[in-house]
């Protein structure tokens, strides 16, 4: 019997790139509602609960909201907002690192954020392996396609004058920074550099280190090895065996991608590195990765439909 499955949200960027992927898979029976109930309490109530599985593709607050009009029901439920990928009781949907077991048994699971995937694959391994210290006072620089900020933020970068580069977070309190904190095991809150270039989609994510101010000698080769291996046999994150001086692109008409990839460079004498991720915002980052977790949860081939 086909998985009954209602996305909240469906006209949204992620939300309908969900939807357009799953279309044509039989493994699932799409719960549709049409454009005027699209925001009825009752329709949405009565469709949460006729749901086997519900997608919720909605801003913070109306997803805490679609929560609470599921209660009462048996339906899990993968929330792509930042709404509970801290709170308890919510299962943090990032596979490789949280583990497929949990993800498939769990009844709540929360998206990741597409800037916390490039940071979280990046040092989360190292540190649980002790290569890298918890202590650390990390820095994250990162630039993302405009598709990433809503409906809003598209069409002020499609317009004419629009802006070239957009740096923001300003205020040092971007709501990405607790699940950066908590799911790589640190003891301080990262400080996250987030701006907007004019591509669609696409993002690239970058950790500085200074190897040689840490304990333990860690080298760019060290790190590149115990990445490789923490990854080995995945389909979705690959690790690039980078050596010397290179280049990262980000391409203003990039493809759909749900994979990601990961760098490691370093300089010569050992005592820096750049710890690099690439992925498609809206893939890995978004639509992609709520793919992979509905997979998982219905007991599928986690890669199943997924751009690779």
């Amino acid at each position: 019997m086909a998985t009954r499955l209602f996305i909240d949200g469906a006209a949204g960027t992620t939300g309908l790139e969900i939807r357009e992927r799953l279309q044509g898979r039989d493994e699932f029976d799409l719960i549709v509602l049409d454009d005027a109930q699209r925001k009825d309490e009752v329709a949405r109530r009565d469709a949460l609960h006729a749901a086997d599985i519900a997608i919720l593709c909605l801003p913070d607050d109306a997803a805490k909201d679609a929560v609470k009009l599921a209660e009462g029901s048996e339906t899990r439920i993968i929330d792509a907002s930042s709404a509970h990928r801290v709170a308890e009781g919510w299962t943090y949907g990032f596979p490789e690192l949280i583990g497929r077991d949990t993800i498939a048994n769990a009844q709540f699971v929360s998206n990741p954020g597409c800037y916390p995937t490039g940071f979280l694959a990046l040092v989360a391994p190292p540190v649980r392996a002790g290569l890298l210290p918890a202590d650390w006072p990390y820095t994250v620089n990162a630039v993302s396609g405009y598709s990433g900020g809503g409906n809003a933020l598209i069409a002020r970068f499609e317009a004419e004058g629009a802006p070239a580069f957009r740096a923001y977070g300003y205020d040092m309190a971007h709501k990405h920074r607790p699940e950066m904190k908590a799911y790589a095991g640190l003891e301080h809150g990262v400080i996250f550099a987030p701006a907007v270039v004019p591509a669609y989609r696409g993002m690239v994510v970058e950790v500085p280190l200074h190897l040689g101010a840490m304990a333990g000698e860690p080298t760019a080769d060290r790190l590149r090895d115990a990445l490789g291996e923490f990854y080995a046999g995945s389909g979705v994150v690959s690790v690039c065996a980078d050596t010397g001086t290179s280049e990262i692109l980000l391409e203003s008409s990039a493809p759909p991608s749900d994979s990601m990839s990961l760098h490691v460079f370093g300089n010569p004498g050992g005592w820096h590195a750049r710890l690099v991720a690439v992925l498609d915002n809206l893939g890995k980052g978004a639509s992609g990765a709520a793919i992979q977790n509905l997979n998982i949860m219905c007991g599928l081939p986690e890669t199943t439909g997924l751009r690779l």
